[in-house]
């Protein structure tokens, strides 16, 4: 049975449903997200959302802790293909594995990066507890606040 639908050229979608599935996936803002910047706001502390921790870095950070330079990434299970949880696909696998692998060589890339500039990368995945991933966010940032002497003015 053949799908009677045009495919827009170069698109790597199997079919129109396949499609919209894809289309409809978040890449911010996903609820693991949300919880964990509730939790950490509701303790007082305030970050950037979707930011570049680094301007000349064409890469953003869930969130952004600028003062303390803490960068915090909640990753997909799926995209960023998780020891747990990745289940390979069963269709056009070759693309999306290969995705997968260029998504988890990015993230190792990012966190070198951040690290040669003195940034704290905390990464997380989606399906880890949001209340033990927002404490130690919160750990991690009040800790580099506290360790950053004041300028003698």
């Amino acid at each position: 049975m053949t799908e009677d639908w045009d495919r827009p050229a170069g698109s790597w979608a199997s079919s129109a449903a396949r499609r919209r599935n894809m289309q409809a996936i978040r890449s911010r803002d996903t609820k693991p997200e949300q919880l964990v910047r509730r939790l950490v706001h509701a303790q007082g502390l305030r970050y950037r959302v979707a930011a570049k921790p680094l301007p000349d870095l064409r890469r953003t950070a869930d969130m952004v802790f600028r003062p303390a330079k803490v960068a915090v990434f909640i990753d997909g299970c799926y995209w960023h293909g998780c020891p747990e949880h990745y289940v390979p696909p069963k269709t056009n696998s070759g693309y999306w594995s290969e995705k997968v692998a260029r998504n988890i060589a990015r993230d190792r890339d990012t966190d070198a990066k951040l690290m040669e500039t003195g940034w704290l990368v905390l990464r997380f995945w989606e399906h880890q507890d949001s209340a033990v991933c927002a404490a130690r966010i919160a750990d991690a940032v009040r800790s580099r606040l506290g360790s950053i002497e004041p300028e003698a003015g």
